[in-house]
């Protein structure tokens, strides 16, 4: 029985030693002492279990883990007034932020008499009437504008002066004069230091004239070449006002039961959530250190998150239409708050079969009606539906043409070559090593499966690639396109999906790898480079095929200044544009002679490649590994010929989808 004693005994004291080099506090009843003391009552308090992460700080701060195991921050005493006061769209009641989250800072005014700052985030409050800016946050500078000599961001380029050249037409009753500069007025004093922020020095022509036509309450029907500067042309009028005037006031909403709904005073629709995501991204710059919440929703992406985001404010939403519906149907958003509604991209809209969904928004809703909103229009063409629709949402608007109408920027040098499709791999591995190593190349298809194919095919030819088209995953396509902005990835082959609206920066080179078969979809393939004032590279493989847009294509080149081949005008001539005519398939180089050279290439000779995708097998390049990115790729072969594609998300390194 000694033995035994001793035993538990020897080992209750190895097990507090060790409770003890943990901090852990072992219970009284079980802790033995020297002294050889009774042990506690049974009935004494147990002190509960410190987690490593609490231990060595105040009580105070270890007490936020209450009965019952809750979260640090999770009880309703711990929420400021603001959100127990049933203030519409900030929270309140159950299911409310935690105290210790991106609302900590709210301050418990009532109503929109005062908002509140995220702690840390940048935000700005309205505070009796006046705009009070949030804290310098030095992260989300460097996040959200990057350095000085951050290439990735691309503000103004070379040719900018150029481009402030471009004709300006602006038609209507009172037309207000165009800005030369950003000043103040009419660009609030607070937007113009983020505009510096951004590196804008020079407003484009569409925002020399829609600064002064939205500042003076008209409405714009807007048409401009692709890449002038439309999201900055409707952004910084309506944040000017927003910062100058302050948040409306909000109507009252019955209780929800810890749900709130979102009263936003911007609603900007655009047609794909690629496009509504970047204008998200434009909206967080130029809403920095203001009282204005920007936020996003979109179909692809998990519902709650975006709930959950719209909660936390929603002052300026961007957002499909169909997701848009969806979260009014739920009952989360309002629209009787919108002063500012925004249609981006309205003609590709309408193309992708929105208009339905558009009309209900605007029309079917509790949308304030045209007398009582501001409506702008942005398309970069005006065809008979985008008239209808203007008409429908506008009232005594300006119209606004920068350039012609539907054309393509004179800083974008189009280039078009005679490939049968058989010769297009061959060809686009010729126009890659041609091409200088800086900046990015999107190469656009017609199919999803022809996107695959032939990402599949550049990575075999160890150069890195990937694609985004419909059936890819929101994750995958964000993925996707972050890889491709970084610039780890420096080419991307898209379908349709990416055609419009994208701005990504340092797009140097867009190849039409397949010709769409509308000469619209083509300006606004092309004008994915040469964006704001930067010189741009597009190449055309053309043949038999796409002869229904000869005709237009030619017009187009002849209106850009750009070099029309001759064998693209013997092919419009032809009468009957029979196959056996003769066209430009039998000129001998496709690029004017032969295969491109390596000299100061992309690439260098695709027979050897670039030391950066060349070198044996198993070597290393400078975009990572073999086998740690791309799947593990043999050098050389062909990728019809070779072994089959692998398994891109089972190879060692990260996953391609």
């Amino acid at each position: 029985m000694s033995n035994d004693a001793s035993t538990t005994g020897t080992g209750s004291t190895g097990l507090e030693s060790s409770l003890s080099n943990m901090n852990v506090q072992s219970t009284p009843s079980s802790a033995p002492t020297d002294s050889g003391a009774a042990p506690a009552a049974a009935g004494a308090p147990r002190k509960r279990y410190v987690p490593p992460h609490l231990r060595n700080q105040p009580e105070a701060a270890t007490n936020s883990m209450g009965a019952g195991g809750r979260e640090r921050g999770r009880g309703p005493s711990t929420l400021p007034p603001a959100f127990n006061s049933g203030r519409r769209g900030y929270g309140g009641g159950a299911g409310a932020p935690a105290t210790g989250g991106r609302w900590s800072g709210l301050s418990s005014g009532g109503g929109f008499s005062e908002r509140g700052s995220r702690r840390g985030d940048g935000f700005g409050t309205w505070k009796d009437g006046k705009h009070v800016l949030g804290p310098v946050n030095e992260r989300f500078e460097r996040e959200m504008f990057g350095l000085p000599d951050d290439g990735m961001h691309q503000s103004t380029g070379i040719n900018f002066d150029k481009y402030g050249d471009i004709p300006v037409e602006a038609t209507g009753r009172d037309v207000p004069e165009p800005i030369t500069e950003f000043t103040n007025p009419p660009v609030d004093e607070h937007l113009i230091t983020n505009i510096k922020l951004a590196r804008y020095t020079t407003p484009t022509p569409v925002q020399k004239y829609s600064i002064p036509i939205v500042g003076a309450g008209r409405d714009l029907m807007g048409c401009a070449q692709t890449g002038s500067g439309k999201t900055g042309g409707f952004l910084f009028p309506i944040l000017s006002a927003l910062f100058t005037h302050g948040p409306p006031p909000m109507p009252p909403q019955p209780p929800m039961y810890g749900r709130q709904k979102a009263f936003p005073s911007v609603l900007i629709l655009a047609p794909t959530r690629e496009l509504v995501s970047q204008i998200h991204e434009e909206a967080r710059k130029f809403t920095y250190r203001s009282w204005v919440r920007p936020a996003v929703v979109y179909g692809g992406a998990e519902m709650g998150a975006q709930l959950r985001q719209i909660e936390r404010g929603c002052d300026l939403l961007s957002a499909t239409p169909g997701r848009l519906v969806d979260m009014i149907e739920r009952g989360r958003i309002s629209l009787s708050n919108v002063r500012f509604l925004v249609l981006d991209e309205a003609d590709r809209m309408l193309d992708m079969g929105f208009e339905p969904q558009i009309r209900r928004i605007v029309l079917g809703e509790d949308m304030p009606g045209v007398m009582d909103r501001q409506t702008l229009m942005f398309s970069a063409t005006f065809p008979q539906n985008i008239q209808m629709l203007a008409k429908d949402f506008l009232k005594e608007y300006v119209f606004l043409s920068v350039g012609r109408v539907g054309s393509t920027s004179e800083n974008i040098t189009q280039k078009i070559e005679f490939v049968e499709d058989r010769d297009k791999q061959s060809v686009l591995l010729d126009v890659l090593a041609a091409m200088p190593t800086t900046g990015l190349t999107l190469i656009f298809v017609e199919t999803k499966r022809m996107a695959d194919m032939l990402s599949d095919f550049l990575l075999y030819s160890n150069i890195p690639a990937t694609s985004i088209h419909g059936d890819r995953t929101q994750r995958e396509r964000e993925y996707a396109l972050d890889l491709f902005r970084s610039g780890r990835t420096p080419i991307l082959v898209a379908t349709a999906v990416a055609a419009r609206g994208l701005d990504i920066p340092n797009v140097t080179h867009v190849v039409n790898y397949d010709l769409p078969s509308d000469v619209d979809d083509y300006v606004h393939r092309i004008g994915r480079t040469g964006r704001a004032g930067n010189v741009g590279h597009a190449t055309a493989f053309f043949n038999r095929n796409n002869r229904n847009i000869v005709r237009d294509l030619i017009k187009l080149l002849q209106e850009a200044n750009q070099e029309v081949p001759p064998w693209l005008e013997m092919i419009a001539s032809e009468s009957a544009f029979s196959s056996g005519g003769r066209g430009g398939g039998s000129r001998g180089g496709r690029f004017g002679g032969g295969r491109m050279g390596g000299g100061g290439s992309r690439f260098g000779s695709m027979a050897s490649r670039d030391l950066r995708f060349s070198g044996g097998s198993g070597g290393s390049n400078a975009f990572g590994p073999r086998g740690a990115g791309y799947g593990g790729y043999n050098a050389g072969g062909s990728f019809y010929n070779g072994p089959p594609a692998p398994d891109y998300s089972s190879g060692g390194g990260q996953s391609w989808w």
